[in-house]
């Protein structure tokens, strides 16, 4: 059965952007993607993909003008780098930092910043991933600071987006999804793609219409800032 949902996804190449996408296929969304090269070999066929680089302004003005005036019902920025292996900021250079924060921070909020008039009003979701490490509270020992530290200032910075929100009475999400077996969370980790991504929706679904600024995890965890 088809649903009446439909959702945008933001950097869906891999990993738990891909997830995402193929969640809600399978529970009948209408789903828009983008990704900055060829589009999966596995990405489900009623996916419509758009060629997205969000680190490019113009690309970014180019991808909304082209959705609108369509109005979704999610609009999820995934995109996201691990950063220098070393996470070591007195060893970083420059241009690592750089498009670290680009990548993680900047662009992410910036993409949001645009595409938030395509989402529905009253019941709308606009949700940013970020992590858990990028708390303060969450992350005493500083783990992977490098890629926290961006991580950080992506919640500062979204937490910005609150009042534009609020206006169009939209719920804003920070998402945390675990960690995650992927080319960055790797072998170890406790959860799969699908086990994440399958909380992460339903989560979207269970905050729609509440409003707000949320910092949760994949399975509904209030997490401090």
């Amino acid at each position: 059965m088809t649903s009446p949902f439909s959702a945008l996804i933001i950097g869906a190449s891999r990993g738990i952007g891909l997830g995402i996408v193929r969640q809600l296929s399978m529970q009948g969304w209408q789903v828009v993607a983008t990704c900055r090269g060829a589009v999966p070999a596995d990405s489900p066929a009623d996916t419509q993909w758009l060629k997205l680089d969000i680190n490019h302004q113009d690309e970014r003005i180019a991808l909304k003008e082209r959705l609108l005036p369509q109005q979704f019902d999610l609009i999820f920025i995934n995109a996201g780098v691990y950063g220098p292996a070393h996470q070591d900021v007195t060893q970083a250079n420059d241009d690592e930092i750089v498009q670290l924060f680009m990548t993680n921070t900047f662009s992410p909020v910036r993409c949001a910043a645009a595409l938030i008039p395509l989402v529905k009003p009253h019941t709308g979701v606009m949700a940013l991933m970020t992590s858990e490490l990028g708390s303060l509270n969450e992350n005493d020992a500083a783990t992977y600071p490098l890629y926290a530290a961006s991580k950080a200032a992506l919640n500062m910075l979204t937490r910005g987006l609150r009042d534009t929100a609020a206006r169009r009475e939209l719920t804003l999400l920070s998402v945390h999804p675990g960690w995650v077996q992927t080319d960055m969370g790797g072998t170890n980790a406790t959860l799969t793609v699908e086990q994440s991504c399958s909380g992460i929706v339903s989560q979207v679904l269970a905050w729609r219409g509440k409003g707000g600024h949320h910092f949760i995890d994949y399975a509904g965890n209030v997490l401090r800032w």
